[in-house]
């Protein structure tokens, strides 16, 4: 029930930024967790990043922490992921998410919607 557009990937030099948006549509996102997850081919998704929406908790996995960030803008129904120190491990198509609930999720399974990918490319 939520419709998700990500935007902001790129090919980017090893120790730059990029900033993703996710635009989200559909329902209200007071009751909403989103999340921020990544793939390379041959690869489970792996989880990045989450926020509550509604007051903004946020949780990110240790690969990226310290160099990500996770935030929302609700008059403009997006999050977004800014990705700085960025490394050529943290090449892959990475995918806004999101679900009706109150944790911050942290696997693949418990998200319900999707955005069609976005993709970043590190090099070094």
């Amino acid at each position: 029930q939520v419709h998700l557009v990500e935007s902001g990937g790129g090919l980017v030099q090893a120790g730059g930024s990029l900033r993703l948006s996710c635009v989200a549509s559909g329902r209200t996102l007071s009751s909403t967790v989103m999340g921020w997850f990544r793939q390379t081919p041959g690869k489970d998704r792996e989880f990045v990043s989450a926020i509550r929406w509604s007051v903004g908790s946020t949780l990110y996995s240790d690969s990226v922490k310290d160099r990500f960030t996770i935030s929302r803008d609700d008059a403009k129904n997006t999050v977004y992921l800014q990705m700085n120190s960025l490394k050529p491990e943290d090449t892959a198509l990475y995918y806004c998410a999101a679900r009706y609930g109150i944790q911050l999720f942290t696997e693949r399974s418990e998200y319900d919607s999707w955005g069609q990918g976005t993709q970043v490319t590190v090099s070094s």
